[in-house]
């Protein structure tokens, strides 16, 4: 008896797996929506009020953003919206310009009425203002509701460089800065011809030790790219050699120290030899010192003749 019990079951058991062996079943992840899906279509699942309603206003809402993300109105859309909402920006805090006006950092920003503090793109703003001639660094904050914070770092122009008959300013490392416009910057000093502006930094460099003849400087020309002549205040011509500057300006302090040089009656004085510092007198010094040593060449023959 035990062995056709035993034999019974397990007949029914092969037979049921051989009824269900061809029966198709939903993976594990679909099993819960379909599910939730006969349910709603059977009536047992109940829809709450207006969900229509919201999934419809949901529906219009995305397909009006992805159109204006299409069509590039994003920016005027928002800034429309949020000018409307109380973020107009009425305030802009501008510091740190002395060269840049307020006009042309707002037209640069291009900020208007209908500007709104929440579209403003502060890493844009900043990098847009990088583009001003005379801005070497900029930072632009937000400040809600409606204000604006703008703080520039300008360049500090050192001279005037003159290249054929234009005139631009230049800054310490001679990078030219904008042109030169007005009297505002007249007095700094003049730098001229080609490769001035680039070794305008050099020259600086060399000078600072010497402040008294720096400040008579009024104008270094660049010769042939090579070297530098300095004019003087008072007209004089300070010419320097193509190499070992410091040392023709150290030799000509030494020389010049008890001598008061630059106070004589001469036009130049010429640095360009290591071993001796050469003076050029004026013609009316020159005519006056040729008449002495002419008279003092009389008085001696007259001597030797007596």
């Amino acid at each position: 008896m035990k062995g056709n019990k035993g034999s019974a079951a397990h007949a029914a058991s092969g037979s049921g797996r051989d009824a269900f062996s061809g029966a198709f079943v939903l993976p594990r992840f679909l099993r819960r929506p379909v599910r939730f899906g006969i349910a709603l279509a059977t009536g047992r699942v109940g829809i709450r009020p207006h969900a229509g309603s919201v999934a419809a206003f949901a529906f219009f809402t995305a397909t009006g953003l992805y159109g204006m993300a299409l069509g590039g109105h994003t920016q005027a859309v928002t800034q429309a919206v949020t000018t409307g909402a109380g973020f107009a920006l009425e305030d802009v805090q501008v510091s740190g310009n002395v060269e840049t006006s307020d006009i042309d950092i707002l037209q640069q920003l291009g900020l208007d009425g209908s500007t709104s503090v929440v579209a403003i793109n502060a890493h844009a703003a900043r990098e847009k203002l990088m583009e001003l001639p005379w801005v070497t660094d900029a930072q632009v904050q937000k400040v809600y509701p409606r204000g604006l914070s703008v703080q520039l770092v300008e360049r500090k122009p050192v001279g005037i460089w003159q290249h054929g008959d234009m005139l631009s300013l230049i800054d310490a490392r001679g990078d030219v800065i904008a042109p030169l416009n007005g009297a505002r910057h007249a007095g700094l000093p003049l730098y001229v011809g080609l490769g001035a502006d680039r070794h305008a930094d050099e020259l600086e460099a060399r000078l600072l030790f010497y402040p008294e003849l720096r400040a008579r400087v009024k104008a270094a020309i660049r010769i042939a790219d090579r070297r530098w002549d300095l004019r003087l205040d008072n007209g004089v011509t300070l010419s320097l050699p193509a190499d070992n500057v410091g040392a023709a300006l150290k030799r000509f302090a030494e020389f010049d120290a008890g001598r008061d040089v630059l106070s004589r009656d001469i036009t130049a004085v010429d640095l360009r030899l290591e071993d001796r510092v050469t003076l050029r007198l004026s013609e009316a010094s020159y005519e006056r010192r040729k008449q002495a040593l002419e008279a003092r060449a009389k008085m001696i023959k007259a001597g030797q003749k007596s």
